[in-house]
């Protein structure tokens, strides 16, 4: 792979944030790419590039935990910014979705469109079309998503409630 196609792209953090919920070291990337609704190749290529940045460790297998983080904390809301769109029926995200729900109330719901959705609300564009399809198969990976969406969308509060619930799961496997 050329230097100029190692920038991470959106699929990148959701093949990390699978192997965080999956606490695996020993993953295959076939399943990994079937459970996310990507092709054998995107996995590889998103493999390369995360070793490239450092989010995983050079043996391909291990996420940098610390890295990660940081990049999630600091680094997500500016490479995959979001706006909320129109109100529609879909999956809940967010501080509308577990682990925030149970924190935050708030009128205002926040959905990735999608047909078989239950709840209506201001729309979000997952970081990948396919993971809507993705989160609802793995309640681990669900979770992260929403929490990383959080740090995409929400305001101070959400966004401080979102990291420590990362850093919980992610540097200990949860």
């Amino acid at each position: 792979m050329r230097s100029q196609n190692q920038q991470l792209k959106a699929q990148d953090v959701l093949l990390l944030l699978k192997i965080v919920s999956m606490n695996n070291a020993s993953w295959n990337q076939k399943p990994v790419a079937e459970a996310l609704c990507l092709s054998q190749s995107e996995v590889s290529e998103a493999v390369a590039r995360c070793k490239y940045s450092g989010l995983l460790a050079p043996n391909g297998k291990t996420v940098m935990k610390m890295a990660l983080l940081e990049f999630l904390q600091y680094g997500l809301k500016y490479v995959f910014p979001i706006k909320t769109g129109a109100v529609v029926r879909g999956v809940p995200t967010s501080h509308s979705a577990s682990p925030l729900k149970e924190e935050i109330q708030s009128t205002e719901a926040y959905v990735w469109p999608y047909g078989k959705g239950t709840l209506r609300g201001h729309s979000i564009i997952p970081l990948y079309p396919s993971v809507p399809e993705a989160a609802l198969k793995d309640e681990k990976l669900y979770e992260l998503l929403s929490l990383v969406d959080a740090l995409r969308v929400g305001r101070a509060r959400e966004k401080e409630l979102a990291i420590m619930e990362l850093k919980k799961r992610i540097e200990n496997g949860e």
